[in-house]
């Protein structure tokens, strides 16, 4: 049997689904750019009423909002959260739905060991995220060629796009190692949000008061528009923490997974 191929049939649908979702965010929001460009000005000053903490909060920014990457950074700020849902969804289904579902005895009586298992899986788990974010890239950069009022910068606007599956593949991780750690969990959906918009509130609460040591605890700040925006590049510090994040996470899910006992009944 093989379990990578069989990972993929099993979660074609979620795929779509997500990979949907994303696109028509992606797809409503740049339809309302034109609009927001035209009237720039007045735009600016609704925006301006608005406290600064609030602004933060949202990933607004002023100078350059009325941009089509300003304002890609702007509503990206959810495509992330979206994203960071579908990938926690994954990594935390991956496991346990073979233990909820009573399946974990099957596949572990088959001549493959843990480890081959795991691997397929996690195989399949960044097959589906880069999937789901080749087609969100290509229809974004569709749309933006055809609002664009005038030219932009391809890299920026690729970079800013790639920071959603380098999130996807934190939360991801995450799933993997929670899924790894409890025996048995009843419902992955529940387990999931709160974790995701547990750490999405870290973030907005964090831009709100300008509390820099929040960037440490979250995610979803491991990447600055703001940053990349001015630098074209992402910030090698927490470039490096992801990646150790996620190293770590699969790291010590895998440990788990090959020691713990699994019971199906």
């Amino acid at each position: 049997m093989n379990m990578f191929l069989h990972e993929l049939r099993e979660n074609r649908r979620p795929m779509i689904i997500w990979t949907f979702s994303l696109v028509a965010v992606t797809v409503l929001f740049f339809s309302m750019y034109p609009s927001i460009e035209k009237d720039g000005d007045q735009f600016i000053k609704v925006l301006q009423n608005y406290p600064e903490g609030v602004l933060k909060a949202l990933g607004v920014q002023i100078n350059s909002i009325t941009s089509l990457l300003g304002f890609y950074c702007y509503f990206f700020l959810y495509i992330m959260l979206c994203g960071a849902i579908q990938a926690m969804n994954l990594g935390t289904g991956i496991l346990s739905k073979e233990v909820s579902g009573k399946t974990a005895e099957f596949i572990l009586t088959k001549p493959v060991t843990r480890v081959r298992i795991m691997i397929s899986k996690l195989f399949a788990v960044l097959a589906i995220l880069v999937i789901t974010n080749l087609v969100f890239v290509a229809v974004s950069y569709m749309m933006a060629k055809a609002v664009a009022v005038e030219d932009f910068d391809v890299r920026t606007f690729f970079l800013i796009s790639a920071a959603n599956l380098f999130v996807q593949l934190i939360f991801a991780a995450l799933g993997f190692f929670v899924s790894a750690l409890f025996t048995k969990i009843r419902s992955v959906l529940p387990v999931s949000l709160g974790t995701v918009f547990a750490f999405f509130i870290i973030s907005m609460f964090g831009s709100a008061i300008g509390d820099e040591a929040s960037r440490y605890f979250t995610p979803f700040k491991y990447v600055d528009m703001s940053y990349i925006m001015k630098h074209s590049a992402y910030e090698p510090l927490y470039l490096d923490m992801g990646a150790a994040l996620i190293a770590v996470a699969v790291g010590a899910g895998c440990l788990l997974f090959v020691k713990k006992d699994i019971h199906t009944v």
